[in-house]
């Protein structure tokens, strides 16, 4: 089942793995079109944002290979679940989306699909992809935080 945030948004999925891939740019909050079946399918907590993209299409933004499940109780109009689907934003948000995808390196990253005010909202990331290295070097900086936290709570102080 889906989990309810303190901001009043009930995330169905969230990409982590998509924060270690990618150095985050800019994050939007996009609506989405679905069809019945999929918003049942999402209230139920059914959903999986891994290998998810977003492209600019005809100057209209594109989700892609977002699986979400088809509904049980669906019947011969039940949903295709890796469909392509559109997602809502301004043009002035993807004119600016658009151009920085042009620049090299640059793609559009699903980071989490969310419930807010009963709508469906997706948050998508314009991102540049990590090297190896630099995927090793935030996870050591991470270790290095967490072992000084515990040193400090070791030593009686107790902050963060």
């Amino acid at each position: 089942m889906a989990k309810k945030q303190d901001d009043g948004r009930k995330v169905v999925a969230s990409n982590r793995k998509a924060r270690h891939d990618y150095l985050i740019e800019d994050t939007y909050e996009a609506g989405m079109v679905l069809t019945g079946t999929e918003v049942k399918a999402l209230r139920q907590g059914r959903a999986s944002l891994i290998d998810g993209f977003a492209h600019v299409e005809n100057g209209e933004l594109w989700l892609e290979a977002v699986h979400i499940p088809e509904y049980f109780q669906g019947t011969w109009n039940n949903h295709a679940p890796r469909r392509k689907r559109k997602l809502l934003l301004h043009r002035d948000e993807i004119r600016k989306i658009a151009t920085k995808t042009r620049e090299g390196g640059y793609t559009i990253v699903p980071l989490q699909l969310y419930f807010s005010d009963g709508r469906a909202k997706v948050e998508i990331a314009v991102a540049k992809g990590k090297r190896e290295f630099d995927k090793r070097q935030a996870l050591r900086e991470r270790q290095d935080k967490l072992e000084a936290r515990r040193a400090m709570r070791s030593r009686g102080y107790v902050g963060e």
